[in-house]
């Protein structure tokens, strides 16, 4: 791949004359391959990689076009910035780790059940090899994906061995039940505890509430990043083995907690899960930006989609502005840490104004399944009924305030309307 970046590199201009995917990967095929129309390149690819297959010399163009092109705008943006802010110069694009596809009949077939071929290079050439594949994973396969279309497997490398990973495709349709008659799980997301959940329906009625701690999960996580800590304070830059072992832990947290999301979200038969939209971008601050970044939410929402898909449930998303700073009864800011008395330096539980003390992340996850049942309800109404009921209801009109006290006035000024 390095070839064609650096070909890229070179000839961009002519390469970023192609229409589309396709045609930047057929510019650089005519500036490197030959053919009996063809009879010399400017840079001749075959002389170095002689038989190399088509569809990995195919796969390996798009992938360095798209590498260069994220450089080239990368570089772009850095040059328009103010030179006082703008950081280090983009770095210049590398190959790095691709493993490529195995295309069924060209790079992998299956000469028996427990059997196949690979075409690899080996022994200086491009030839089948064949390999066995392990019962157990065949057993597997035909168990469970039986009725899912198998895609063409990937070769990875771990360690010293070379696996082959399959993936499977299936279609499931969605129910779509009405906003009237849905009952969400609420999700609110956290960095001391894993999640908290609450089943809610769309007159504001609570069915039901689970939390999950990981304690012993988040200890091993603060001693794995309390080591690294250390050893950046000793002098430490490149420390591979402590930061791998805080990402298998972060790993560990995030497939527990999505794991345990879709449990609740089955047990009490809900249509839809709704998280907050979280945008993590940008350098992290404050005393707890390690455990920030060690944060895997957006992950841990792309289990959960992939999940609860399969299990023929729906995923949403709101807006998380103020879902843990205003309090669900509708009084207002709430107070958290050392801005109260009662709370201290305990993150984990808010004060309201009324002098109530609660747990923050349920209240978040309260205002979370509020608000989308307010958009849900509101967004198939006419413009003049909506109005008419914003009127009624005026903490409705800005989404970013709304609470679990909003959703509950509104859903009895529908029910006033519709009798």
């Amino acid at each position: 791949m390095d070839f064609f970046i650096g070909v890229c590199m070179e000839e961009w201009d002519t390469v970023s004359s192609g229409k589309g995917q396709t045609g930047k990967v057929n510019a650089v095929e005519a500036l490197t391959i030959r053919t009996s129309k063809r009879k010399t390149v400017p840079y001749d690819f075959g002389k170095d990689f002689y038989k190399f297959p088509s569809y990995l010399r195919r796969a390996a163009i798009a992938e360095a076009v798209g590498k260069v092109s994220s450089y080239r705008s990368n570089l772009r943006n850095w040059e328009a910035a103010d030179p006082q802010t703008r950081g280090k110069r983009p770095g210049s694009p590398s190959a790095g780790y691709v493993y490529p596809a195995m295309y069924r009949d060209n790079m992998f077939v299956r000469t028996g059940t427990c059997t196949a071929s690979i075409k690899v290079f080996t022994r200086n050439t491009w030839d089948w090899l064949e390999i066995g594949l392990r019962k157990g994973d065949v057993d597997y396969i035909l168990h469970h994906c039986k009725n899912r279309r198998e895609c063409v497997p990937t070769l990875q490398k771990r360690g010293k061995l070379w696996y082959l990973d399959f993936a499977f495709e299936e279609t499931v349709e969605l129910p779509d039940t009405e906003a009237a008659a849905r009952r969400i799980l609420a999700v609110d997301l956290g960095i001391n505890s894993a999640c908290t959940c609450c089943v809610m329906g769309p007159d504001g009625t609570v069915a039901g509430r689970k939390f999950l701690k990981l304690s012993a999960e988040n200890d091993r996580l603060d001693r794995a990043i309390g080591r690294i800590k250390k050893a950046q304070r000793q002098g430490a830059r490149r420390m591979p083995r402590l930061w791998a072992r805080a990402r298998g832990i972060s790993d560990d947290i995030a497939v527990k907690t999505a794991e345990f999301i879709v449990r609740t979200a089955v047990l009490y038969d809900v249509d839809v899960i709704v998280m907050e939209h979280l945008d993590l971008r940008g350098k992290k601050r404050g005393s707890r930006r390690q455990r920030l970044h060690h944060w895997k939410a957006v992950y841990v929402q792309k289990m959960v989609t992939q999940k609860a898909h399969r299990a023929q449930i729906r995923i949403s998303t709101v807006c998380a502005w103020n879902t843990s700073r205003l309090a669900f009864d509708g009084s207002g800011r709430v107070k958290r840490g050392r801005e109260s008395e009662k709370t201290a330096d305990n993150y984990s539980i808010c004060e309201f104004s009324t002098g109530k003390v609660y747990n923050c992340d349920l209240n978040a996850s309260y205002n979370i399944g509020a608000r989308y049942f307010i958009r849900e309800l509101t967004k198939s109404l006419p413009e003049t009924s909506k109005q008419q009921l914003e009127a009624k209801v005026p903490s409705a009109v800005k989404r970013s305030t709304c609470t679990l006290s909003t959703l509950i006035s509104l859903s009895a000024a529908l029910a006033a309307a519709a009798a």
